[in-house]
């Protein structure tokens, strides 16, 4: 599928299984790209998928990686989604991190540094930048080196995503020019002489109704007790509900947040085990407080917040990593339909992941992403 037109940013989708999906995705961009990326559904085989994007789209500067969905005029699946930025508009630089588990921050920084400085010094007239982080969603060191990356961004903001698999939380991959990788990273800094504004949001809020970690396993995400009791079992007694029957579509509709830093944020349930254990999609912790969080309606919410963005100058996309349990609450609730609507009348493209990277923070049950506007008529 193709939406060119008139847009800056180049984008087109084609179905996974397609015999020649990739020579499609690159005759529909076309060529001269300053990057770009793939966004790839699990059932795809990615290893192919990137070895074929090397040649096909004629570039050295590809990112890829796996989804839990992807967005493409609205919620799609079973696509390979990919975004072209043209030299004409764009420069990046692009950061390999091998094993997220032993990163040396120094050594990150420094070449954060020397990334931001070069784009700089080539592209004197782009004077936009963001930085896109994409993590392996399977990792669970997302926490650990986002804080590490803030330091060395200067004023440069950061959104991402974590790769997904689905459902299945089983495999998920990322890749830089041709190659795959696990428990890895790519951050990639862009320059641009269009404006670029990143933004989160959310359409929930806290509830009166707290609860406590009191036994937990933070290196796995996994809360076994809260309030003194176990966790699945005391959650489920909290909303009312039978903990046999708890599912992902429970865990979408019913969040808990945290307050850091004077806001409240999702932290999101991803499974339930067989010993009633809780697997968390970001950091947890013994004694912290969690709270049921209300939710607003899905599509009124997202209208709104989108027309906030649209009315900010002449948009040409946005960009966005929207979390799995949007995508299931949505489902759900039968707001599919309505999101994917708003979502392409915003020419809103991008993935669903396993948790969203804002500023210096792992998040859930977010959509995080950038706006694109063209250079002339920022308002």
């Amino acid at each position: 599928m193709n939406q060119q037109i008139d847009h800056i940013v180049r984008s087109a989708s084609v179905a996974a299984h397609h015999p020649n999906a990739i020579q499609i995705l690159a005759d529909e961009l076309g060529q001269d790209f300053a990057h770009v990326f793939l966004y790839v559904s699990p059932s795809a085989d990615f290893d192919n998928v990137v070895h074929l994007a090397q040649s096909a789209f004629k570039t050295d500067r590809i990112v890829a990686c796996t989804t839990a969905g992807e967005i493409m005029s609205g919620y799609t699946e079973d696509q390979i989604v990919a975004v072209g930025l043209p030299n004409a508009h764009f420069s990046t630089k692009t950061i390999l991190i091998n094993d997220v588990t032993s990163v040396n921050a120094t050594d990150l920084i420094g070449d954060m540094i020397r990334a931001r400085t070069e784009l700089t010094d080539a592209n004197p007239t782009f004077s936009h930048e963001v930085a896109f982080l994409i993590v392996d969603g399977l990792s669970l060191f997302e926490d650990q080196l986002v804080s590490k990356i803030s330091s060395g961004l200067g004023p440069v903001p950061l959104f991402g995503g974590s790769a997904g698999d689905g459902t299945r939380f089983e495999k998920t991959f990322v890749s830089f020019n041709g190659t795959s990788h696990q428990n890895a990273a790519v951050l990639t800094f862009i320059r641009s002489d269009c404006v670029i504004e990143t933004f989160s949001l959310d359409h929930l809020s806290a509830s009166s109704e707290k609860m406590v970690v009191t036994r937990a396993d933070p290196a796995r995400r996994i809360v076994h007790e809260i309030n003194a009791e176990p966790a699945a079992r005391e959650y489920a007694r909290i909303l009312g509900k039978d903990p046999n029957q708890l599912s992902e579509f429970t865990f979408a509709s019913n969040p808990l947040v945290v307050r850091v830093g004077g806001r409240h944020h999702v932290r999101a349930i991803q499974q339930v085990t067989k010993d009633n254990d809780l697997v968390f999609f970001s950091a947890i912790d013994e004694g912290l407080v969690l709270t049921l969080a209300d939710a607003e309606d899905m599509e009124t919410h997202l209208e709104r917040e989108f027309s906030k963005i649209a009315d900010q100058g002449s948009l040409d996309c946005m960009l966005i990593c929207d979390c799995i349990l949007r995508r299931l609450e949505a489902a759900q609730g039968q707001k599919t339909i309505a999101l994917s609507n708003i979502m392409a009348k915003n020419r809103a493209i991008g993935f669903n992941t396993y948790g969203e990277q804002f500023g210096a923070m792992h998040v859930n049950q977010t959509m995080t992403g950038v706006a694109i506007y063209r250079p002339e008529n920022k308002v």
